[in-house]
């Protein structure tokens, strides 16, 4: 599905090259005759908290103040995303959070312990995560912490590499059951022309390849001294 949906991608972007106007930033982008960046302020360094949703295989640290012997270090949640715990018995931990987890977790605690004051941490989450692939330096799953942003995402795989097609990046997510698929230019995002889209747990970001530049890496290589140009026919 994958390889099928990145093809229509293409011939879409090379069918509307042609016709396609230049890229232009956009009409609320207003030019600050500054002479350098504003320093921002203690609120400003400070993104706003995004919730974490407790997930399957996430490991759990569990504590009941007061209470050693009911302490719980990495507890995992199985893959039914439920945790079993003393008295509570078995708890449906996945699609909470942490917090949620925690109030739960009282209230089936105050039938045995008096005014029971339970904290939930999160230490190993392994449910939200996105996959980042294609032309990065570093492919695999990387945890979703705080305000993801696509180019947060590829800067989390180590960037891209020297093959890499900015204008042909595409992010993957199911939602509702449904399969989307968003093709983005990270140079137009760079130069403004429209923001970073947010990255959401699960989502597959794909960043293409230049057979370009690939054709020209193999030129020098089989080619010791360049004495004149190198001139091949590049396949439509």
């Amino acid at each position: 599905m994958i390889r099928s949906i990145l093809s229509i991608f293409c011939f879409v972007l090379v069918a509307g090259c042609a016709s396609a106007p230049p890229l232009t930033p956009r009409p609320s982008l207003q030019v600050a005759n500054l002479g350098a960046l504003p320093t921002p302020g203690r609120t400003d360094l400070i993104e706003p908290a995004r919730e974490y949703v407790i997930g399957a295989f996430d490991k759990l640290n569990i504590d009941v103040y007061g209470i050693e012997d009911l302490k719980r270090e990495k507890i995992e949640v199985d893959a039914s995303g439920r945790i079993g715990f003393p008295f509570a018995g078995s708890v449906k931990a996945a699609g909470i959070t942490p917090g949620e987890l925690a109030d739960l977790l009282t209230e089936r605690l105050r039938k045995f312990v008096r005014d029971p004051q339970v904290t939930v941490n999160v230490v190993e989450g392994k449910s939200s995560a996105i996959t980042v692939d294609g032309q990065v330096r570093k492919p695999g799953l990387y945890p979703v912490v705080g305000r993801m942003t696509l180019n947060r995402a590829i800067a989390s795989a180590e960037g891209l590499t020297d093959f890499a097609r900015v204008q042909e990046v595409v992010v993957f997510r199911t939602v509702g059951g449904k399969d989307y698929a968003a093709l983005y230019d990270l140079g137009a995002i760079r130069r403004g022309a429209y923001g970073d889209p947010e990255i959401f747990a699960n989502d597959i970001i794909i960043v293409g390849d230049s057979p370009q530049r690939r054709l020209l890496r193999d030129l020098v290589a089989i080619t010791p001294l360049i004495v004149a140009p190198l001139i091949t026919v590049l396949a439509r």
